[in-house]
């Protein structure tokens, strides 16, 4: 594999192909300066780095308003096909969730859903959560739950408790524990869990720690995640391209794992 990549890299006819971001965003968040919140900012970012699909969740969604903001996400990925996936975000508080779920995830594009424990305040192991695994589960869809160290909502305990719960459904470990204190704890839930896929995103995060996860879990249970636009693309992709890391490890991550996930998300062969 070449690990640098093509700058402005063209949509293929098979959107599998080529770097897959697993968790990325559109929009804005209060109190974090984001320059540019805009799907075609986004993609613009793609084209440079050589990232042929990003999959993403609106930020309206996962926090004020997850109707409007679900809303939004389906117009950029009308807009976008192939380059952008979306998350469908799910929030427990909403009691018309469930059935706006169902056919959130019958949209075209839409590969997954998005939980949030730590702004909806609800434990990811909380029964509120499990409308959103059963229909995951029905349709065969992907869950990207966020995760932070020692916290009452979605520490690394919560996601070895709801996993097996569902074990048909891959499930998406948002952050690997968001500190380097977490990432232990969360390559342990890995480790218990087989449904469960740690990715990369995170600020503290480095090449050296992507290395060390590799060592511990294997490539396989690993998937690239930048947390565009919320962080740097550029950033994200650069920990993983400078890890110390063979050539094959280096495209499971930033190919295989999510083109796995997603081939199963979409039905494609």
């Amino acid at each position: 594999m070449n690990t640098v990549p093509r700058a402005h890299a063209a949509p293929t006819d098979n959107a599998l192909e080529g770097i897959i971001d697993a968790h990325g965003h559109l929009g804005r968040w209060h109190a974090f300066a984001i320059p540019d919140g805009s799907t075609d900012s986004l993609v613009a970012m793609m084209d440079r780095c050589g990232v042929a699909t990003s999959c993403v969740s609106h930020l309206l969604a996962v926090g004020p308003d997850a109707r409007a903001g679900n809303a939004l996400l389906l117009e950029a990925l009308d807009a976008h096909p192939g380059r952008l996936h979306g998350y469908a975000v799910y929030n427990p508080h909403d009691p018309e969730a469930a059935p706006r779920l169902r056919d959130l995830l019958d949209a075209p594009g839409v590969i997954g859903v998005k939980i949030h424990p730590d702004v909806h305040e609800i434990a990811l192991d909380d029964p509120a959560y499990t409308p959103a695994f059963e229909a995951a589960a029905e349709r065969g869809r992907i869950m990207l739950a966020h995760s932070q160290h020692r916290s009452a909502w979605n520490d690394a305990r919560h996601f070895v408790a709801v996993a097996p719960r569902h074990p048909t459904v891959p499930l998406l470990m948002g952050h690997s524990g968001f500190t380097p204190h977490g990432y232990g704890p969360a390559a342990d839930a890995a480790g218990l869990c087989p449904n469960l896929i740690l990715e990369t995103c995170s600020s503290r995060m480095t090449a050296r720690h992507v290395a060390w996860f590799v060592a511990e879990v294997g490539a396989d249970r690993i998937a690239f995640g930048s947390d565009a636009v919320f962080l740097d693309l550029r950033i994200g992709l650069g920990r993983v391209l400078l890890a110390d890391l063979t050539d094959k490890d280096k495209e499971q991550i930033l190919h295989g794992t999510m083109d796995r996930l997603l081939k199963g998300a979409t039905g494609a062969d």
